[in-house]
């Protein structure tokens, strides 16, 4: 299957291990590995965050195959899973990143291309996670002239209007 805004098929990808338990090696047990995940996430850091951190620190390969469940599934049981998920923030991360250099150089025709695509790739996802129920059925992605989102540090979006005396670019600086 191609890529969605750019050439290519895209067919390359790691291949999970047949073996779905844990490596006799591995000495650590499920609940510490539950601990370690509820420590970086109260830290502020994302599941694939966490997830590069447990492997490359702490050798766990697959938090599946140590834990029997995932850790956004960890997460969640605990009460600290992101509001939004992680792909939707970062495009929207991005999306404000790209206003952001869009109100220094008006004139970037093609920054403001890629805008239009990065929206139009919220706006796909965020109808896929009303639909699956991940988002609320009201929650709506506000980049227009009335309300501009601003992505806290800890995953989640605070919607500020621009009409109570406060200016777009002062709430990204």
């Amino acid at each position: 299957m191609g890529r969605m805004h750019s050439r290519g098929k895209g067919i390359s990808s790691s291949a999970l291990p047949y073996k779905r338990t844990p490596p006799s090696w591995l000495k650590i047990s499920s609940q510490d590995v539950e601990e370690n995940i509820c420590k970086f996430a109260k830290k502020g850091l994302t599941p694939s965050q966490i997830g590069v951190i447990l492997r490359d620190s702490h050798g766990i390969a697959q938090v599946r195959s140590v834990t029997g469940s995932k850790i956004l599934r960890i997460l969640k049981a605990h009460g600290l899973a992101p509001e939004i998920p992680e792909d939707l923030y970062h495009l929207i991360k991005k999306a404000v990143s790209i206003r952001k250099h869009l109100e220094r150089n008006r004139k970037d025709k093609d920054s403001k291309f890629r805008l239009i695509l990065v929206e139009s790739r919220i706006h796909r996802l965020a109808r896929y996670y009303k639909k699956t129920k991940k988002l609320p059925p009201v929650w709506k992605y506000y980049m227009m002239s009335q309300c501009f989102p601003v992505v806290s540090a800890n995953i989640c979006l605070v919607y500020l209007n621009c009409s109570e005396s406060t200016t777009a670019s002062t709430l990204v600086a």
